[in-house]
């Protein structure tokens, strides 16, 4: 070999392990971020030598895929899964204290007190009581239904006008990678910052990236509909400004296709916008017609009747229009029954009405089944408390049985959220675990490692200092041509 060749290798490593290490310190500054793909320096040999010719990135699209996949899916389904434990807080938690079903059968209890002793003036004032509670349950559950939509519809302008947001940046990042791509530059930065952006629009929305010429990407939902592709799709959706039963909620539209809503305990949703209009739309909706159920059933159970005229009895209730409502008589649901539900104020103490109207039957002023006044009457109570737990017809829009008494009508809704939530509980669970091990199969493939990444940096720091001796010895070579010429 002579002196230039030695000299020509020397140089060549010394510009190799200067590019190596600066690949490998880089890995190492980006080891605790987890949307930096680790970089590697190709080396070729060739005629001319070994030379760095390119900085590879780790990429796997495979599990790319997978993991924007699951991400999609937990997001989904812990957004579900919050919704529904928001619900069943604002009933009273864990053992529902405060839902209607427990009111309900608080109110049982104090009527049949009321009937074992319908002389007694505390059982009456008892079971009024345990009646205000009631409605004040029923109120209180249809506010906090009501309360959640207008929640998840706040959330939903949020979040769509965070994607586009995002995709904007996407499509900064998007032209970036196409640039790099056609002057033969570094992509890895480029393809970082575009990775981080899926990884962020895929908890919105579920998505399917497809890679077309020069490194270009486009952008579909899960559903098909155009996300991005050349440019942003345009997002949208109107926020609604007060929800109250029977309201409908607008769609998210993409690229003018409506975003479907989710469905089921274990979501069928990817993203979190699909999870809220499962939410708002569907979910609240249904428990909200149940609510309504049992309200209009306790103001047909309890409303008075001479034979010819209905009117409401013990509990009363407000339409729409801020008229006083009639006894309903339709068997399909009454859309805010249970917001407007109240005690008859002439059965209340306190606003001068007599508690015993309740057991007389006297309460609307249409007839009065105790005439003669008797202490020991009990008949109306008797009946009012077996019409409790008779078989009535509910509306089959509430999505429970139809055939049930009010009390198991009731127990039944309550289980129907649990059920739900308990379901939904355990598939968040599921989709969970299946992210953690998304990530942890792509981290494995494309993260740093930093005992490869030092065990690397030694092998560079031993390249460099054999170039070291080498270039030594040339010197002393050199020095030595030097003086024998001199």
């Amino acid at each position: 070999m002579s002196l230039s060749s030695a000299l020509n290798s020397v140089q060549s490593t010394f510009n190799n392990t200067a590019r190596q290490s600066s690949v490998v310190s880089t890995n190492i500054a980006n080891a605790n971020n987890s949307d930096y793909v680790r970089r590697e320096a190709s080396i070729s040999t060739s005629l001319a030598g070994a030379q760095v010719v390119s900085i590879s990135r780790a990429q796997e699209d495979a599990l790319l895929k997978q993991y924007l996949q699951s991400d999609s899916k937990d997001s989904a389904q812990q957004t579900l899964v919050s919704g529904l434990e928001e619900l069943k807080s604002a009933l009273g938690g864990n053992d529902y204290e405060t839902s209607p079903s427990t009111n309900l059968t608080a109110f049982r209890d104090a009527l049949q007190t009321f009937r074992t002793s319908p002389n007694s003036t505390i059982a009456a004032q008892s079971a009024v009581t345990a009646a205000q509670d009631l409605a004040i349950s029923l109120n209180n559950a249809s506010d906090a239904v009501q309360s959640l939509r207008a929640s998840a519809d706040a959330d939903i302008a949020t979040q769509v006008d965070t994607l586009n947001n995002l995709l904007s940046q996407f499509e900064s990042a998007n032209n970036a990678v196409k640039s790099a791509t056609a002057t033969g530059a570094d992509t890895s930065s480029a393809l970082d910052e575009r990775e981080k952006l899926l990884k962020q629009i895929s908890s919105l929305v579920g998505i399917s990236a497809v890679v077309r010429e020069n490194s270009d990407m486009a952008l579909y939902t899960s559903e098909g509909a155009v996300l991005f592709e050349t440019v942003p799709r345009s997002v949208t959706s109107e926020p609604t400004a007060t929800y109250v039963a029977g309201t409908d909620g607008n769609a998210i539209y993409i690229d003018g296709v409506a975003l479907s809503a989710g469905e089921g305990a274990t979501s069928d949703a990817s993203g979190s916008l699909q999870a809220l209009l499962q939410l708002r739309d569907e979910i609240a909706p249904t428990f909200q017609s149940q609510l309504d159920e049992i309200a209009k059933s306790l103001v047909q159970i309890f409303s008075e009747t001479d034979g010819s005229t209905s009117a409401p009895g013990l509990f009363v209730w407000t339409e729409s229009s801020g008229a006083a409502g009639d006894t309903p008589t339709s068997s399909n649901a009454i859309d805010g029954i249970a917001a407007t539900i109240s005690v008859n104020t002439a059965v209340v103490t306190s606003a001068g009405g007599d508690p015993m109207a309740l057991r007389d039957g006297s309460i609307s002023g249409i007839t009065d089944l105790n005439s003669a006044n008797n202490s020991g009457f009990s008949d109306n109570l008797d009946s009012l408390y077996l019409a409790l737990d008779a078989k009535r017809q509910f509306s089959a829009e509430a999505g429970i049985s139809t055939d049930l008494s009010l009390t198991d009508y009731a127990s039944e809704s309550i289980g129907w959220l649990e059920q739900y939530r308990s379901d939904a509980t355990t598939a968040a669970e599921n989709t969970t675990a299946a992210l953690s091990r998304s990530s942890e199969a792509y981290s494995n493939e494309t993260g740093v490692n930093l005992d490869e990444e030092l065990t690397l940096l030694l092998d560079i720091e031993q390249s460099y200092k054999a170039a070291t001796k080498m270039l030594n010895a040339i010197d002393e070579m050199l020095q030595s041509l030097l003086d024998i010429a001199s």
